[in-house]
């Protein structure tokens, strides 16, 4: 596996790649690598002949009472399990080289609407800060194609439609939600938990899991169904930020045409900050 941190170095390789005709697939990542990063990884791998893994801490999409600073890293780790896999290029850029006009400065992407909504309205500015690195890391490693979590469920959606909209020559894969034995969606910020805490996340995904079960036979006031599992989230000790049931192809509210569907439910364990979703076909 090569280490690269130069865009220069990552792109002379890219060329000779280009030369061969490889397929070339790319997994960003913020490093605190899980299973969840690893299975994007081996998906990766199916169906590309050059793999290209890349670990960057992106400060735009953090808000300011967010946990840049604290967000966990485990480079070494995550190097040894990358290599082991026979990743061929893990590329990791320093702050300074992406954004070398500082942050205020930097030129954005921004997609409409997918990007206001449940999480961006929780998160201001976050989805903004998305598009523009995974953009620019697009730009750096020119792939054919990229791998993303479906936890991140709007995350992947805003992805879409800016590789869409600017007409970007690659396609956008998500991979299914890894979880933990007892259901917690695998994330990189489940180590910030207390033993305690640990013991009550699970339950995000139990509620969601029994609204889907509701919703599959035939339940439909869903304004209600979503004031009973934000209480149910207050009993089980987390702190709701939202649960949303929409359309999964817009993320708007579900008409009567609409037949697949997504729970979208965040909440929170002390600081932490758990998210997960569930897909849905009626």
């Amino acid at each position: 596996m090569q280490v690269v941190s130069k865009v220069n170095e990552l792109r002379e390789i890219r060329r000779t790649w280009q030369s061969a005709r490889e397929v070339i697939a790319f997994v960003p990542t913020m490093g605190n690598l899980h299973q969840g990063h690893l299975k994007l990884v081996d998906e990766a791998k199916k169906s590309a002949t050059k793999v290209v893994v890349s670990i960057f801490v992106n400060p735009l999409q953090f808000g300011p009472d967010e946990d840049l600073d604290a967000y966990p890293r485990t480079l070494e780790q995550d190097k040894q399990s990358l290599a082991a896999l026979g990743v061929d290029v893990l590329f990791m850029p320093n702050a300074e080289d992406i954004y070398s006009r500082g942050l205020e400065q930097q030129t954005f992407v921004e997609v409409p609407g997918l990007s206001y909504m449940i999480c961006g309205a929780s998160r201001p500015g976050h989805f903004r800060g998305v598009a523009t690195i995974v953009c620019k890391l697009f730009n750096m490693v020119q792939p054919n194609q990229a791998y993303f979590g479906e936890k991140d469920f709007q995350q992947l959606q805003v992805i879409k439609a800016m590789v869409t909209d600017l007409s970007m020559n690659l396609s956008i894969h998500g991979v299914a939600t890894m979880r933990e034995a007892d259901g917690l969606a695998m994330s990189s910020r489940n180590h910030y938990l207390t033993p305690e805490q640990r013991k009550l996340a699970p339950s995000l995904y139990a509620i969601i899991t029994k609204m889907t079960h509701e919703i599959e036979s035939g339940r439909r006031d869903f304004t209600n169904m979503l004031t009973e599992a934000k209480a149910a989230l207050i009993d089980n000790g987390l702190k709701p930020d939202y649960v949303e049931i929409r359309a999964s192809n817009s993320l708007l509210q579900p008409g009567h045409e609409d037949t697949e569907l997504v729970i979208l439910a965040a909440a929170f364990l002390g600081k932490t900050r758990l998210i997960d979703n569930i897909q849905v076909k009626i």
